[in-house]
């Protein structure tokens, strides 16, 4: 399939809060079936924990489809909708990784393949899902693992504390939310992606969370694209430069760990 084929597009409920459901919107190729052992990606909004849609990141996943991925763009609770903090999403977030991998036979999804990633608030709640595991829903099957073997990282927010948007939101728990105070040997390899440029979500902290996740033996790729401000790597932005730099740079990042290669995103063993 290339990007010029459309993907085929299905709708699952991963959770439901009340009278709320939550949605994956799943892409994978016209070829796809279910008893195949795909690697996969979920992808998060970004819009402060507070708005945003998952049609953020469909066309990544449209494009990551057409490598022979099965990918998400995941919906979440925010504030503007359902009036909750970030703590709130960061269950789900780890919720829809965990239902992913429950149900990978019939997704055709590999289990040990699993990544995650997301833009700003989006990256964010990625992150939390690999690093932070006190932020699970209760009742959720934990023999079932939530956390994703990979991250790919969007101008992504990595310390809370210095945020004051995630301060308001979050006040005494602030640092509960921090991946950077969470990082631990053993964690998944990262790319991140972010501008120079940033005034949202200053560039140090890619910095700096990269250098600890280093420290600790991690593996973590920061990628700078000069001069670019928040939100640089949206589909539609500019003259579309980033945005494609940033999906090349992803599978190449993917195809190094085993979970993608450009045309091959399945197993056959």
């Amino acid at each position: 399939m290339t990007e010029t084929e459309q993907p085929r597009v299905a709708e699952h409920v991963y959770k439901t809060v009340g009278d709320t459901p939550l949605t994956l919107r799943m892409f994978r190729q016209a070829g796809w079936r279910s008893d195949e052992r795909r690697s996969a990606i979920v992808l998060f909004f970004g819009g402060g924990w507070t708005n945003g849609t998952p049609s953020q990141f469909e066309p990544q996943c449209r494009h990551l489809a057409a490598r022979g991925m099965v990918a998400f763009a995941a919906d979440y609770r925010v504030r503007s909708r359902h009036s909750t903090s970030p703590l709130e999403a960061m269950a789900d977030a780890r919720s829809a990784i965990r239902w992913v991998r429950a149900h990978s036979r019939e997704l055709g999804v590999d289990p040990d393949r699993i990544a995650a990633g997301g833009g700003s608030a989006g990256g964010h709640l990625a992150v939390c899902a690999a690093l932070i595991r006190a932020s699970d829903e209760p009742g959720e099957d934990k023999a079932v693992r939530a956390e994703p073997d990979a991250l790919v990282l969007f101008n992504p927010v990595l310390d809370t504390t210095a945020i004051p948007l995630a301060g308001g939101l979050l006040g005494s728990r602030v640092r509960d939310a921090s991946p950077l105070h969470h990082v631990a040997p053993g964690a998944p390899p990262v790319i991140i992606f972010h501008g120079t440029a940033d005034t949202a979500v200053p560039f140090s902290q890619a910095m700096t969370f990269c250098e600890r996740m280093r420290e600790l033996g991690n593996r973590c790729e920061l990628v700078p694209f000069e001069g670019q401000e928040h939100g640089f790597f949206n589909f539609g932005r500019g003259d579309g430069w980033a945005y494609r730099e940033t999906l090349a740079e992803t599978e190449r990042f993917l195809a190094s760990i085993g979970l993608c290669a450009p045309g091959v995103g399945t197993r056959t063993d």
